[in-house]
């Protein structure tokens, strides 16, 4: 089984929290690390699954039932589905911290993001962490002893662990397409959404042909049949089941006229290339989003690997002028990222002039290599693997 890098932190969130929400798309592996770290915690625990009938039937009497488990770790599953739960939780929680037990008390696993729950989760604030499992990351299977990793396979399957670990590319693209049809006609609906399954599968096509591009809501509504509102909420949709992401703009001082709209990035490469039709390496070197797809997963892994020490943004001015990712960490770091998917790559002039406005006190390229050198005005270029090591440093510290 492939170690998560999040399992101590969820470990040392457990141990000092009364509840903790796991949070993440579907099949990322949440419900997985969730059992295996109630195996280490040194404290009984049990598991109720709310997709089953069976177990919401056990929540008629919702707060009979959850009492018997006073010195239990209880683990909810898709904990979105009963939102009326989370007031009740902060009695619960409230009764049993008075008993003396203050934390490990509840793990709430949720396939829907922060925000969506944030309405409902309000009355437990000051009780709970929030921690976000996301696919595979290139530096968790790459320190893995019985798993040879293969930089090219993980970037064309993505990495939800059914695709990523799949015996063949063909069983890989079978499953993401299950995947996506699930999400379209089941997971949205079910959370309210009432968007019309083939809408949503041209957007979430369109975007993928547009990733990392600048979102203009305007045309992408017009391209559906839909107004900027609606298709702007659309698109939150599809960020709140973690399958986009929306990129802001760096906001800083400046003197130069910084865009404003966000870069929407579809957060797993292999979904993304499901959409594309990319069906194998061969046919994702010799297709035109390339370039655009190396940078999303680099992006995405990247970003995967941030403590909440870190800001992250991308910058550009109407000039052109552009960083395909900045980071803002502890110390006053900022660190500006150019992503290339060149063996030989070389900084552009509007990198350096944007570097210059932002005060980089560092300076990247990210490229597909393993080896790092440095390079002319003080940047260095680097592999992925390497620089999130690097980053991971830099939260240790």
């Amino acid at each position: 089984m492939i170690k998560r890098s999040l399992e101590n932190r969820l470990i040392d969130a457990i141990n000092n929290m009364p509840v903790v929400a796991l949070l993440g798309p579907r099949q990322v592996g949440k419900t997985t690390l969730a059992l295996e770290v109630a195996k280490l915690i040194g404290k009984d625990s049990h598991y109720l699954d709310l997709e089953l009938d069976s177990d919401i039937a056990k929540l008629s009497d919702a707060q009979a039932y959850l009492e018997r488990f006073e010195n239990k770790l209880l683990i909810i599953d898709e904990v979105q589905r009963q939102p009326d739960l989370f007031r009740l939780l902060r009695s619960l929680v409230d009764v049993r911290k008075r008993a003396g037990e203050r934390t490990a008390q509840f793990l709430l696993l949720g396939s829907a993001s922060r925000d969506l729950i944030q309405h409902s989760s309000e009355t437990l604030a000051g009780r709970i962490r929030f921690i976000e499992l996301t696919p595979f990351s290139a530096s968790e299977l790459s320190i893995q002893n019985d798993y040879q990793y293969d930089m090219e396979k993980h970037w064309l399957r993505g990495g939800f662990p059914d695709s990523c670990l799949a015996i063949s590319n063909d069983q890989s693209w079978s499953w993401r397409g299950d995947f996506i049809s699930s999400y379209i006609e089941r997971d949205i609906p079910l959370m309210g959404q009432h968007i019309q399954p083939t809408t949503m599968r041209r957007l979430w096509t369109m975007l993928a042909h547009n990733n990392g591009q600048q979102a203009n809501y305007s045309k992408l509504g017009e391209s559906i049949g839909v107004n900027y509102k609606t298709i702007k909420s659309y698109i939150d949709t599809l960020c709140d089941f973690y399958m986009v992401r929306q990129l802001q703009p760096w906001s800083g001082n400046s003197k130069k006229r910084l865009v404003k709209a966000p870069k929407i990035y579809l957060r797993d490469s292999g979904i993304a290339h499901r959409f594309l039709t990319i069906t194998d390496f061969e046919s994702l070197l010799g297709h035109p989003v390339i370039g655009a797809s190396w940078e999303a997963f680099v992006i995405e892994n990247i970003l995967g690997q941030l403590s909440d020490k870190w800001q992250y943004s991308y910058y550009r001015t109407s000039a052109q002028a552009e960083i395909d990712l900045v980071l803002e960490g502890p110390n006053k770091q900022t660190w500006a990222i150019e992503i290339k998917r060149s063996l030989s790559p070389s900084a552009s002039k509007g990198f350096y002039y944007g570097c210059d406005d932002i005060d980089a006190t560092h300076k990247f390229i990210i490229y597909p290599g393993k080896d790092s050198y440095p390079t002319v005005n003080n940047v260095e270029v680097i592999g992925l693997i390497g620089f999130i090591d690097r980053i991971i440093k830099v939260k240790d510290e």
